[in-house]
């Protein structure tokens, strides 16, 4: 995290706005003026800079001195002042601005801070009125006829606050990357219940649901969440960009229909559960560095964008909850025979509109390196129970994976293969597993050509409870020779350094997830050679 070192100053621009990059002028600064009710602790859940352009960035920061207790601020609007700076020090100060932070919107400030220079380091802070933000870092991306010599970025995912502290965050704020790519469960909705003590959730307005409903519910627990320290140093350290999975809803939801299985208090009609996951969307976006237009009260909003890095990298994300039919089977416990989701024609899980601008955007890239970044594993996983040596029982899957939607999951993998895209690589989360996948069409095929490779991160904090880890192994040898590399036993994060010759994945594990302290080391290390299609250890 790099501190604060000085108060910001007025450019005098309107709202939203911002000085041009080429601008080296320092703003005429003014004494600040003090808000009633407004102090440094206003700031407790620090800044956020995320989607960059090769122009731009957004920041975000969010005005709330009690966070987990409705934010804390008086009513009323509150005027926010920004800058961005080349340096730490704030000397040279290139864009600045000032923008209403909204009690309709929890205090919450998103300034698309344009006129940057691409693929360049830049400091940003917030004032209002003489309290001060801690100093983010950030970066712009590179122009779109630039030749970057690589790209440093951690793949995370599913961080469940009440399993465990988050040294994963501590190593990611200390590698220095130039971005954050979060698929999903940035928050968990369960009721408070934790074996640490200072890790128990807030208590929704409706406890023993296991639940949240009502947006107090998820602005509450966004606001614990962004407390924590180790989080808040990631965030300061990088640019992030983010799509949500089913968590910062509820679990397993698909479209409009809540979690599968729910009965009696727990159920909800797809008009209740439309503004409970308005609720959800709308917290989502006033916590999170997101370039999405929100409409209050919707239970929409588009979320699925694509990135570029000048010629070395597209990076496409998508949203594979918002417009999913609901799991076939509707199992409780996600697992179910694999002919479910095999025989699933009609079964989507990004929707027809998604699928036609995923293709149309691999068709027209020209980069080294094609991401598709999506929340649930892609690759075939196939269970089966052995007894004595025999298999005993059906095959069975993760219905709520790309398992449950095999129709889908072959258009998507032959619009990849069709598409003319080079080096295609999925990047997933979900699983609280790490899994390096070999992807094919038809994965029943173990002779057909590989098309790409599938990197899926373990969580940073939360269980892999699905299944004993010696089960899935002993199952990997015998069902999915795709899979490359698996380990379940351990949370951390997968770094990754894209070149334009070669893509390397490290799989990154934290020694324990009891300690906030505890050492983040490298199990193993992973590479694509630019060209050709597999991966083999580094």
């Amino acid at each position: 995290m790099v501190a604060a070192v000085a108060a910001c100053t007025d450019s005098g621009g309107s709202a939203g706005g911002s000085r041009g990059a080429d601008s080296a002028t320092r703003p005429a600064s003014r004494p600040p003026t003090p808000i009633p009710g407004v102090t440094d602790a206003a700031f407790a859940l620090g800044v956020a800079s995320g989607d960059p352009l090769p122009d731009g960035v957004i920041l975000w920061t969010r005005l709330a001195p009690k966070p987990t207790a409705g934010g804390g601020l008086p009513a009323g609007d509150v005027s926010v002042e920004w800058q961005v700076a080349t340096d730490a020090g704030f000397r040279t100060v290139v864009a600045s601005g000032r923008q209403t932070a909204r009690a309709t919107l929890a205090h919450s400030v998103h300034v698309d801070a344009r006129g940057l220079a691409p693929g360049r380091e830049y400091f940003y802070r917030f004032r209002a009125g003489t309290a001060l933000s801690p100093t983010g870092r950030t970066r712009t991306a590179p122009a779109a006829d630039a030749s970057p010599n690589r790209l440093r970025l951690a793949l995370v995912s599913c961080q469940d606050l009440q399993q465990g502290y988050w040294p994963a965050y501590s190593a990611i704020a200390a590698d220095g990357l130039d971005l954050v790519l979060h698929v999903g469960d940035y928050i968990y909705e369960s009721d408070p219940k934790s074996r640490f003590p200072d890790r128990r959730h807030t208590t929704p307005a409706t406890p023993g649901l296991g639940q949240l409903q009502t947006l107090d519910d998820y602005r509450d627990r966004y606001g614990q969440y962004k407390s924590d320290p180790a989080l808040q140093a990631a965030h300061h350290a990088s640019a992030w960009v983010l799509a949500w999975d089913d968590h910062e809803v509820e679990n397993n939801y698909a479209g409009l229909t809540d979690e599968d299985g729910d009965t009696g208090a727990r159920h909800q009609d797809p008009a209740a559960f439309a503004r409970q996951r308005a609720h959800a969307y709308q917290a989502y976006y006033e916590h999170q560095p997101i370039r999405a237009t929100l409409v209050p009260g919707s239970p929409n909003m588009r979320i699925y964008r694509r990135f570029g890095y000048g010629d070395l990298l597209t990076l496409n994300v998508m949203d594979t909850r918002q417009y999913r039919t609901p799991q076939p089977g509707r199992r409780p416990n996600d697992i179910g025979p694999s002919a479910l989701g095999e025989d699933n024609t009609a079964g989507t899980m990004a929707g027809a509109a998604q699928e036609a601008w995923l293709r149309d955007g691999l068709r027209s890239s020209r980069t080294r390196w094609n991401a598709i970044a999506q929340q649930t594993m892609m690759a075939q996983l196939h269970l089966q129970a052995v007894v004595n040596g025999r298999s005993v029982g059906s095959v069975a899957a993760n219905l709520d994976q790309n398992d449950g939607y095999g129709p889908y999951r072959t258009r998507l993998l032959t619009a990849v293969r069709d598409s003319g895209a080079t080096n295609p690589v999925v990047l997933s989360g979900d699983i609280h597993c790490a899994w390096i996948n070999d992807l094919r069409v038809d994965f029943d095929r173990p002779e057909t050509p590989v098309i790409g490779t599938e990197f899926v991160c373990t969580s940073i904090s939360s269980g892999f409870l699905l299944i004993n880890d010696d089960f899935v192994r002993r199952n990997n040898e015998r069902l999915n020779p795709h899979v490359r590399y698996y380990r379940g036993d351990k949370r951390g994060y997968t770094r990754i350094e894209v070149t334009p010759d070669q893509w390397r994945a490290d799989q990154r594990i934290a020694q324990t997830i009891d300690r906030r302290d505890a050492p983040v080391t490298t199990d193993q290390s992973w590479v694509i050679e630019a060209g050709r299609t597999g991966v083999h250890r580094a």
